[in-house]
């Protein structure tokens, strides 16, 4: 640095100033392009502890994968197969045997709606009930009790005029599986498996 100032031919002061003109640059440029990533490194430490935590929990999540299936396998197996020409019978039979049990009175009931998919046939039904506030919760809890199938969807209660008793709106749903044709699918097989009995010519 001494050497190159001296090719300038610069008196002692103007060395002295050319050297804190470049202390002062050299400071300004690390304050503006050094200094503000320092904690670049604490950061990306600590996301990348972030990230394996992540990571870990998705890996103990995919490890339970086989227990899940095995889980919801025994749901299924465990659902309640209603023939469905008795599905919406089982529905209104289980809501008024309810009903009377819980002390209800149901004022009146909607349409069955019918709804479908690749596993379920979902039948909704909105009724009003009134009741005292004792009745209309045992009800309600009763319904969606045990391995039932029905499930409060929508609800909304109010007194009635006199404010004696409690006035509800209820939509309930119940859910039933999809039954296989396993009665032709027997039959069919039974058919086939039996013996020819006619005679050999």
């Amino acid at each position: 640095m001494t050497g190159y100032l001296d090719k300038l031919n610069l008196r002692p002061f103007e060395k002295r100033l050319v050297v804190a003109v470049g202390v002062i640059l050299f400071l300004v440029v690390n304050a503006w392009f050094v200094f503000p990533h320092f904690s670049d490194l604490r950061q990306t430490q600590a996301r990348r502890a972030e990230v394996l935590k992540k990571l870990q929990l998705w890996q103990a999540e995919c490890e339970q994968i086989p227990k899940y299936r095995a889980a919801i396998a025994g749901m299924v197996g465990e659902g309640a197969e209603v023939p469905l020409e008795d599905q919406q019978h089982n529905f209104s039979s289980t809501i008024l045997m309810q009903q009377s049990q819980s002390g209800v009175n149901v004022t009146s009931t909607g349409r069955t709606t019918p709804h479908t998919n690749d596993f379920f046939i979902e039948l909704t039904q909105t009724i009003q009930a009134q009741s005292g506030e004792p009745q209309l919760v045992d009800f309600l809890y009763k319904l969606g009790d045990g391995g039932s199938l029905i499930r409060v969807r929508g609800l909304t209660v109010r007194p009635d005029p006199p404010r004696q008793q409690l006035v509800a709106n209820v939509t309930l749903v119940a859910s039933y599986q999809k039954n296989p044709p396993k009665k032709a699918a027997q039959a069919g097989q039974t058919a086939s498996s039996k013996p020819s009995t006619a005679p050999a010519k």
